[in-house]
């Protein structure tokens, strides 16, 4: 029976950190399932015919208690919050050790413009929307973990799904397939130190978010338009000599690392429209939410 429960873990940890948006407290979410399945008298857990299902009921339960609380933590965090970005697997940091990145599936449904999104639902709208979207759960089991019907669950479901598809609008789905040139192209403009052509490789509408947590400097307030991103861009690059731009997986896309003497001190995500040019980007830069990244 335990091995048969551990081998839930991998699927505990996905639909955790799709939850919460950040590896840690899924971590935290998935262990305390545990805790509370070996807590538990062992006629009781014998007598479980689903194990998976009952510790995915508790993990979202946990999550969902989390979500709550969460709200109130993110109104008093230092400018914009942001989800923890995930590396690729061959990059996983070595203080994390390989367990979480045998364990992640990295997806569409990790891309950091979804996980945005999922910041604006309700905890319930969360829930049931990846649980059910993402997952496949049926909406009587979601019904136990958030309390509600499954007919008021599927209701919070496509509220969840509307909310992804007017974030999404015409211009905002991220072409993958040009997503690694994209990527490239605003790299080398930045090492050039080419304005004109990173405002051309921007939407007219773009929009960069930094996440610093009041840990590091960075900007408190979103940056809007392509000519003040750039200007921005261009500007960061002549202050910070040594700092070095990598291309790497971000959530199961191309990203862009920046790297000064071996160490991650940012990760940024981009939005890339169906012309090419990036609509978001996404910069975290507080060093809690980058543990996960090796040198």
């Amino acid at each position: 029976m335990d091995t048969l429960v551990e081998g839930e873990r991998r699927q505990l940890l996905n639909v955790a950190y799709r939850l919460l948006g950040s590896l840690a407290e899924a971590e935290d979410a998935v262990q305390e399932a545990f805790a509370r399945w070996y807590a538990l008298p062992d006629a009781k857990r014998a007598g479980i015919a689903s194990p998976g299902a009952w510790l995915t009921t508790v993990t979202g339960r946990i999550c969902l208690d989390v979500l709550g609380s969460a709200r109130a933590r993110r109104e008093r965090y230092v400018g914009a919050w942001l989800p923890e970005p995930l590396p690729d697997r061959a990059e996983w940091g070595r203080e994390t050790g390989a367990d979480p990145a045998d364990q992640m599936v990295l997806d569409e449904s990790v891309g950091m413009a979804l996980l945005v999104v999922l910041e604006s639902m309700t905890p319930a709208e969360r829930v049931a929307f990846v649980l059910h979207d993402v997952f496949r759960y049926p909406f009587a089991e979601i019904g136990g973990i958030v309390g509600r019907t499954p007919a008021a669950c599927k209701q919070l479901a496509a509220s969840g799904r509307k909310r992804v598809r007017d974030a999404q609008g015409v211009r905002g789905a991220v072409v993958v397939a040009r997503q690694d040139d994209t990527v490239r192209r605003i790299k080398a403009a930045w090492e050039a130190r080419d304005v004109a052509g990173l405002v051309g490789l921007l939407d007219p509408d773009a929009v960069m978010t930094a996440d610093g947590g009041g840990l590091v400097g960075t900007v408190l307030r979103p940056v809007e338009g392509a000519s003040r991103i750039a200007a921005y861009l261009v500007a960061i690059a002549d202050k910070a000599p040594g700092l070095e731009l990598l291309v790497r997986t971000v959530n199961g896309v191309p990203g862009l690392v920046a790297v000064r003497d071996g160490d991650v001190m940012t990760v940024a995500s981009f939005g890339v429209g169906a012309d090419g040019r990036a609509l978001r980007i996404w910069a975290v830069r507080n060093p809690e939410k980058l543990r996960a990244w090796g040198e």
